[in-house]
């Protein structure tokens, strides 16, 4: 994924590429990470917890190089409040899907890499590594029309939400389990999924990346109620979202409104 960048110096690259590279810095490394787990005798708990650390490492090291004037908030350090001053505010997640990075030979995870400057996200990319594939805001995917007779919805493949499940049953929809979030935001981007619905809570890192890739991508993308998604809010958590065909927005949302999320 990273030959694209040899020879380029990181610094010089637009936040767009440079969300790329640096995506792909920490995915790298996390395929190295699980590559080498059976020698390293990881598995479960302590590849998790070595792949976020890894990846963590990387994403540090490169914007404390590469854009030291920026503000980070990742879901790895803690939470310098200075980013609430600041204008510009790299929003990580080094490892989504750590159950699944856990679990090789699955490919349904991913890393996060947003950039949020003076109210909004204006750059992202969600590398899913083991796929071999970056999503970005620099050249971002145009999603075709919809190659399904039934909507599909993306869910969680351990905990799908009872409300969703309702919602699929109004609308006539197909669940189609997968891992994290970041993976389910691109399933609709990727046209293996036609919606993602969640209300279960996240935080801004969760989906700050996936949901800059969707907006680029001519995806709606908002809180289940319809309300716009704001980051770099003091408070991390941003429990709720959907991301959408445009044309299923106004439906989802209608029964949002009608029937909760509970």
């Amino acid at each position: 994924m990273t030959e694209t960048f040899q020879g380029t110096d990181p610094s010089q690259l637009d936040d767009h590429a440079f969300a790329v590279w640096a995506a792909e810095q920490a995915g790298a490394v996390l395929l190295e990470v699980r590559a080498a787990a059976d020698e390293r005798g990881l598995e479960g708990k302590a590849l998790k917890d070595a792949g976020d650390a890894a990846a963590q490492e990387v994403l540090a090291r490169v914007l404390g190089e590469h854009r030291p004037d920026d503000a980070v908030l990742s879901e790895e350090a803690a939470d310098d409040k200075v980013r609430l001053e600041a204008s510009r505010v790299w929003i990580i997640d080094p490892l989504d899907g750590t159950r699944e990075f856990s679990e090789p030979p699955r490919d349904d995870w991913a890393v996060h890499v947003a950039l949020w400057q003076d109210g909004d996200l204006v750059a992202g990319a969600v590398a899913q590594p083991a796929l071999g594939e970056t999503f970005n805001t620099g050249t971002p995917r145009q999603v075709p029309a919809r190659t399904a007779d039934r909507p599909r919805i993306a869910v969680s493949r351990t905990r799908p939400p009872a409300f969703v499940e309702a919602l699929a049953a109004e609308i006539d929809a197909e669940l189609v389990p997968m891992g994290s979030a970041g993976v389910k935001v691109m399933s609709v981007v990727r046209d293996l999924a036609d919606a993602y619905v969640h209300a279960g809570g996240q935080y801004q890192w969760d989906n700050a990346a996936p949901v800059a890739v969707a907006r680029a991508a001519g995806l709606h993308c908002s809180r289940v109620d319809g309300s716009p998604l704001v980051y770099n809010e003091d408070d991390t958590s941003l429990p709720d979202l959907i991301v959408c065909r445009p044309e299923l927005a106004e439906e989802i949302i209608a029964f949002v409104r009608a029937h909760g999320t509970d």
